[in-house]
């Protein structure tokens, strides 16, 4: 292979050359029958214009499923629209922890806890490379918030690193064996993400063993071609053809400056060989070299619906649900048989469901792509939305039930029909997107089509309420919401970014033929001010990360604060008790638990029960996951549900010798399905 054909294959040539419009190209050589590497966005959609692609439920949806199969399964539909394309990489991923909820992206990440994220990272990455598709790790590392993300300075103490925000990568990296990561924007402890060796050397290819290749994130990651070659990344994107500028309007570093900076001796000619082995291997590895994609195909739309339905299903969490009026029995299900009345209201329920904006969201065809960052764009010009009415949904549910709807524009009509109504139900959206923070966790303004209007959502939930106490909230939301109107509705949905069938799956929870299991996969808080950071400040280029251990529900539970709703919390519209729990040390230093499952309930449903251990060491966080299972029970059946908790869970980072260990003391175990569940099984171990 010539020095030129090897530089080819370690940059890209910017998206604007890709013969399929995807994010990212690398031409193959065919002399050699390597072949062409288009590469799509794909978080929760490939990412391309005019392919009819299926829009899933968001990442963060993915994670409050709690289901590994769910993460297979969400990764193989994601992995076959790609390859039936032509794609042969993609650009999914994120495992970022939600340290800040306002973080923009939150909604293409799996939550606030390494373990639960990267268990479901890993059952993606497989899903997705079992069709022959290079899938993606991504943003390592450090990359929690969007303001500032090019030029922000990660500063975190290495214990603090390894037991959260590198942890859900090495789970993800070493389950899943991906073929590609994706290095961050934002500088580590003084140093760009895609030029620090110690994050791409030391840790993810020489401690983790690492196969793959390193990708840079798209324009503005790299700054200096000897530094990052060195360090050990492996492509630059998005790059040009001619080393001139790449499609961000930045120089390149991995063209012309990588192939002088060999002749120069400054990057070894061995560094740029495994760079190409790496890549070589991949291709290899995944199938692509051997079953190279052919573009052209067309996407099967009724398998796409169909996989997104189920994810959607299993990830709706119920929040809240009480009678209305003092009533003690609860509002949902509704009963299409004995109510005679909806009244639907908000958010664009009559056109479908919200999505993220940016990278990780589905398509939007815009000629000003930055509008749609604007909120009173993204109905009008953008449409970032699944096109799947909840408003038709509930009405094919509601049998002979009169159902109206307003768009809230008009609260006192709203209001004034509700008051009327059997129940009134309010879609209430908060919108998110590559880019940018959210100011606030309030839910915000809605803007309503094709008049450009705006209205308060929490005025307008209020006046229903106070009209009609059987009022259920249906957020469509991608992250957490403070919510100062709870007390006055009777039930709340998390619907987070639903997806393709969004809709349906709403109306069908809503009825009762879904019964909910989702579980939050990051914390409430009640405002944000009890937030670890009290706000993102566009000034502050250095992010210090001084609550250390204690980020998301560890906060809350070390400081002893009340969130809104803790993690792991979901209600169903069943019952279950646990009893008999029983721990186990086996000999190679896992943890078995086993306890005792009964759905007590006259439903069929499914319940998460989490793992909590307490370890016995200085500074740790009061609890921390370290296990789950999601188990599916008919009424009345009960089951044995057995599981181990391997050693490498219980491990502390030990800063001074750079090595994990795991402390002598008393173990607890709690068997929960909450982190702050007020009946949980306890029991003790000595390790």
């Amino acid at each position: 292979m010539t020095l030129e054909e090897k530089i080819q294959l370690v940059h890209g040539v910017g998206p604007g050359a890709s013969p399929l419009n995807g994010a990212g190209y690398i031409p193959g050589i065919k002399r050699l029958g390597i072949p062409d590497i288009n590469m799509a966005d794909s978080s929760t959609s490939v990412r391309v214009a005019n392919v009819n692609a299926t829009v899933m439920p968001s990442t963060l949806a993915l994670a409050a499923s709690w289901d590994r199969e769910m993460a297979f399964e969400y990764g193989a539909l994601i992995g076959r629209e790609l390859r039936t394309l032509g794609f042969a990489e993609g650009l999914g991923g994120g495992i970022n922890l939600i340290r800040e909820p306002r973080n923009g992206r939150t909604f293409e990440y799996l939550g606030e806890d390494p373990v639960l994220a990267g268990y479901l990272l890993a059952q993606r990455t497989l899903g997705t490379q079992q069709q022959k598709v290079i899938a993606t790790v991504k943003h390592f590392a450090l990359n929690n918030q969007e303001t500032n993300r090019f030029t922000s300075d990660s500063v975190v103490d290495e214990r603090t690193m390894r037991q959260l925000y590198l942890l859900g990568f090495e789970i993800a990296i070493k389950d899943g064996q991906p073929g590609n990561v994706m290095c961050a924007y934002n500088y580590v402890n003084g140093v760009k993400a895609c030029e620090n060796s110690y994050l791409l050397n030391s840790v993810l290819k020489n401690e983790w063993g690492f196969k793959g290749y390193v990708q840079s994130d798209w324009s503005f990651a790299v700054s200096d071609t000897v530094r990052a070659a060195n360090a050990g990344l492996d492509e630059e994107q998005p790059g040009s053809l001619d080393d001139a500028v790449g499609a961000g309007g930045e120089p390149t570093y991995f063209n012309q400056k990588l192939k002088s900076a060999i002749t120069a001796d400054l990057v070894s000619m061995s560094r740029l060989d495994n760079m190409v082995t790496r890549k070589l291997r991949t291709l290899f590895q995944v199938g692509i070299m051997d079953s190279p994609p052919v573009p052209g195909g067309i996407i099967n739309r009724a398998d796409g619906r169909t996989v997104a339905k189920k994810v959607a299903d299993a990830s709706i969490v119920l929040l809240k649900n009480q009678g209305g009026n003092g009533e003690a029995k609860r509002l949902l299900p509704l009963d299409s048989k004995a109510v005679k009345s909806i009244v639907v209201i908000g958010a664009h329920a009559s056109v479908g469901v919200m999505a993220g904006g940016g990278s990780g969201g589905p398509f939007a065809s815009v000629n000003n792509p930055v509008a749609c960052l604007l909120p009173e764009k993204m109905f009008s010009e953008c449409a970032p939305y699944s096109s799947s009415s909840p408003l038709q949904a509930i009405k094919a549910k509601a049998g002979l039930a009169q159902v109206r709807y307003f768009d809230g524009n008009d609260s006192r009509a709203a209001s004034d029909a509700a008051a009327t109504a059997d129940v009134a139900i309010i879609f209430a959206s908060q919108f998110s997107g590559e880019g940018r923070d959210l100011v606030s966790l309030a839910l915000p303004d809605q803007h309503t089509d094709p008049a450009n209007q705006s209205y308060d959502q929490r005025a307008l939930i209020e006046a229903v309420a106070k009209k009609n106490p059987r009022t259920v909230v249906v957020l469509e939301n991608g992250t957490a919401v403070t919510m100062p109107w709870l007390n006055s509705v009777s039930a709340v949905l998390a619907s987070w970014y639903p997806g393709d069938s969004g809709g349906e799956s709403i109306a069908d929870i809503l009825f009762g033929d879904v019964n909910p299991s989702g579980k939050l996969p990051i914390s409430f808080p009640k405002m944000e001010q009890d937030l670890p950071q009290k706000n993102i400040s566009s000034s502050n280029l250095s992010v210090r990360y001084n609550e250390g251990l204690m980020m998301g529900y560890r906060w809350y539970d070390h400081h002893k604060i009340e969130p809104l709703f803790e993690f792991g919390y979901g209600l169903s519209y069943t019952s279950f008790d646990y009893t008999d729990l029983k721990t186990e040390l086996a000999q190679n230093g896992d943890v078995k638990i086993s306890f005792s499952l009964k759905n007590t309930g006259s439903r069929s449903g499914a319940e998460v029960m989490q793992i909590y251990a307490s370890i016995p060491f200085d500074g740790e966080p009061p609890q921390r996951l370290v296990g789950w299972e999601k188990v599916h029970l008919q009424s009345g059946q009960q089951r044995t549900v057995e599981l181990t908790i391997a050693r490498e869970r219980l491990q502390v980072w030990d800063a001074l010798k750079r090595q994990w260990f795991i402390p002598k003391g008393n173990y607890e175990f709690r068997v929960a399905n909450s982190s702050r569940a007020r009946n949980i099984l306890r029991n003790t171990k000595s390790l």
